[in-house]
């Protein structure tokens, strides 16, 4: 269990400013799929960087498994099994796949593993077992294998910030299917960041973020019944924009 306790976070160097977060406090369970959403610019980036250690807190605790992990680097975090994938992820000229998830995995992984996490992502091992991770990838591609080397790993809590940006149809397709199955087949506390409808139905719980406040979470239900409703008189799938007119319903209901 994850669990966030008045969690605030203003970035320094920049003068008087407001908090891009501020008394965020927020219980996430083992073994559910939460997704984050709301408007552009809200803290939902912010919260997912706070939570691996990338930003630091001002103030506040952060807690997993009862453990206070507040003051903790991202490499200290990664070792206790929190895991991040990036919005853009980053390529390693001269690595190659299979290392990369060697590394991910540790040495228990043999070639039989990696071939079965690749395929799982989508991706054909005899294609993608020795390529570079460079620029000859394409945006799809590396989310699909950074997925396969979070997939490598036993972790307690995955972090997933905005995976559908940058990818093609077919790829963002068959990452919401791998999400799934990781949802079904890992005990993981699984949080995505996302607005789009398709991830909103994989979740258990929805996480609404705007101008630096996190709400409780809620159930799936509840949220898309509300944004459904409204966006069937615009005859339109729910938006980042359309998800922000929406928290203010939220917040007094």
């Amino acid at each position: 269990m994850l669990v966030l306790k008045h969690v605030s976070y203003t970035p320094e160097g920049n003068g008087p400013t407001d908090p891009i977060l501020a008394d965020a406090n927020l219980v996430l369970e083992e073994g559910r799929l939460y997704v984050i959403t709301g408007p552009n610019g809200g803290g939902k980036s912010t919260l997912a960087r706070l939570i691996m250690g990338i930003y630091r807190a001002n103030s506040g605790q952060i807690i997993l498994d009862g453990e206070d992990i507040t003051d903790l680097s991202v490499d200290e975090r990664a070792r206790l099994g929190i895991g991040y994938a990036f919005q853009q992820p980053p390529r390693f000229k001269g690595l190659t796949v299979g290392r990369l998830l060697r590394l991910a995995g540790g040495s228990r992984l043999g070639e039989s593993e990696i071939s079965s996490l690749l395929l799982r992502v989508g991706l054909c091992p005899r294609d993608y077992v020795d390529r570079e991770i460079d620029s000859t990838l394409s945006g799809g591609e590396l989310k699909r294998i950074e997925l396969a080397s979070i997939l490598a790993r036993d972790l307690k809590v995955a972090v997933f910030d905005e995976p559908e940006a940058g990818i093609d149809l077919w790829s963002f397709r068959r990452l919401a299917q791998t999400f799934g199955e990781l949802h079904e087949q890992s005990n993981a506390t699984i949080v995505i960041i996302s607005h789009q409808e398709r991830i909103l139905e994989l979740a258990d719980d929805i996480i609404l973020v705007a101008d630096g406040r996190v709400e409780t979470p809620r159930s799936k239900d509840e949220v898309l019944a509300v944004i459904r409703d409204e966006e069937a008189c615009r005859c339109s799938l729910p938006t980042e924009e359309g998800i922000e007119e929406h928290v203010g319903y939220f917040r007094q209901h």
